[in-house]
């Protein structure tokens, strides 16, 4: 079974500190950043409270039944009918497609993605199988009933420009950490050392309902039931870990600041064959790679 690395109590402090609440139900974590909890996954809002229509950016799009959660956070940090310029994803599994082709179609906006992400938005292919051996808990035996057919977002779809940077974010850049998924990519911010790692890397027990459901603050490789290469996986936690993150927030869990953060982060880097890569994986062996389309299986 993968392990994961707990915090310190005062790391745990630092990131319950994170966890007040706005008005709005997101949690500030930097300036212009922002997360909202979604039981299962995190979204981002990027832009500054206030920011009005167009002038902000949302990052994944949630479990489906979250569009109400999603916009009237977003109504109430940006304003009134206050639109998005852009949805970004960082990958498209189904806990982050929940209600983007709604909210996408409602908001009249441009979804980006990586390139290599995009046959499973434009209904192309269908992600390749989960793996329940994995983590030893209930969210991982449940890995063949999840989702895995592709959205079709159509001409909504646009792919992320080639010079990593993003559009409707300013000052942010993006990084290809594939792993979980062949397009994955994190959103990295120098000025302030910000990082949204998406799946990367993960700070709760995914893997485990009672992990899920307690949100207990831990440092973790990302979920195992969908990552299709461990060692692209261990490659790009190797590289955020690198970048020396003052502020994270991933797709799971709570959001983490500081220097425990940093070290759980590097020991993740660090041990990861042993602390994250499970001992059972179909894809251990034979990773799914977007080179030989072992990555995009038919829908």
């Amino acid at each position: 079974m993968a392990e994961q690395i707990p915090l310190s109590p005062e790391a745990s402090a630092i990131s319950e500190a994170l966890d007040d609440y706005r008005d709005d139900l997101t949690h500030e974590i930097a300036p212009g950043l922002a997360y909202r909890r979604l039981a299962l996954v995190n979204v981002a809002f990027v832009g500054e409270p206030g920011g009005g229509d167009r002038g902000w950016v949302l990052v994944d799009a949630g479990i489906p039944g979250s569009k109400g959660f999603i916009r009237r956070a977003a109504e109430a940090r940006f304003g009134e009918g206050a639109r998005p310029s852009a949805i970004v994803m960082t990958h498209g599994h189904f806990d982050h497609v929940g209600v983007l082709l709604d909210l996408a179609e409602e908001w009249d906006v441009p979804v980006y993605a990586h390139a290599l992400e995009a046959p499973y938005l434009n209904g192309t292919a269908a992600y390749p199988p989960g793996e329940p051996s994995v983590g030893g808990g209930l969210m991982a035996l449940m890995a063949p009933l999840y989702p895995r057919s592709p959205i079709d977002l159509g001409a909504r779809l646009r792919l992320l420009p080639e010079d990593g940077g993003i559009p409707g974010m300013p000052g942010w850049r993006w990084i290809h950490t594939p792993g979980h998924s062949v397009g994955h990519v994190s959103f990295w911010r120098d000025a302030d050392r910000s990082l949204i790692a998406g799946d990367a890397f993960v700070t709760t027990g995914q893997e485990s309902a009672y992990a899920v459901a307690v949100q207990r603050a831990e440092m973790h490789g990302p979920p195992a039931y969908f990552t299709v290469d461990w060692a692209a996986a261990r490659a790009s936690v190797q590289a955020l870990a690198a970048l020396e993150p003052e502020v994270v927030v991933s797709g799971h869990g709570e959001a983490m600041r500081g220097a425990e953060m940093r070290q759980a982060l590097h020991r993740l880097a660090e041990e990861f064959d042993r602390v994250a890569v499970p001992e059972k994986s179909r894809y251990l062996d034979h990773p799914a790679r977007a080179g030989d389309r072992s990555a995009y299986p038919s829908p």
